[in-house]
């Protein structure tokens, strides 16, 4: 399984083309593979990168808890490939961020590229900036979700 680490600052181009990192094109697809997929997270205001083998698993995931044929989870369905569009990497290592995109970000010329085990959110520098927990919120957050009683935890 690949990982993906650390944040990159990065420059949309006029066109909304974003450069990857190299240390994230190595790990994209193995480098055999120039396409991927770019999501809108369900939860913050930025998008995720998968590469197609992780973009598979995703997709393998969802579909072993919803029943097409529910309403409720038809819908769900919808909304989730909605906020979804293939993208290529270029020969330069760069993608291009497809316009239905930025109204839903709010991205500027900055955006941060940063690496969350087998994705890569790409944010808007100052949005990203801004949802850091700080020292002590991620001390405590760290302490609820892996602290405790191993035994009743």
């Amino acid at each position: 399984m690949v990982t993906f680490i650390g944040d990159y600052p990065c420059r949309l181009d006029s066109k909304g083309r974003v450069l990857l990192p190299s240390a994230f094109r190595k790990l994209l697809n193995g480098g055999s593979e120039n396409r991927c997929v770019l999501r809108k997270n369900l939860y913050e205001k930025c998008l995720d990168l998968y590469s197609i083998s992780e973009w598979e698993k995703q997709t393998e995931m969802v579909r072993t808890k919803v029943n097409p044929f529910n309403k409720k989870h038809a819908g769900f369905l919808r909304e989730f490939f909605r906020g979804t569009a293939e993208v290529l990497i270029d020969g330069n290592g760069r993608i291009l961020i497809p316009k239905k995109f930025f109204d839903f970000t709010g991205f500027s010329k900055d955006v941060t590229l940063a690496g969350q085990d087998g994705k890569i959110e790409i944010w808007d520098t100052e949005t990203y900036e801004k949802s850091a927990l700080g020292q002590d919120g991620f001390s405590t957050l760290a302490d609820e979700i892996l602290g405790g009683d191993l035994n009743n935890g």
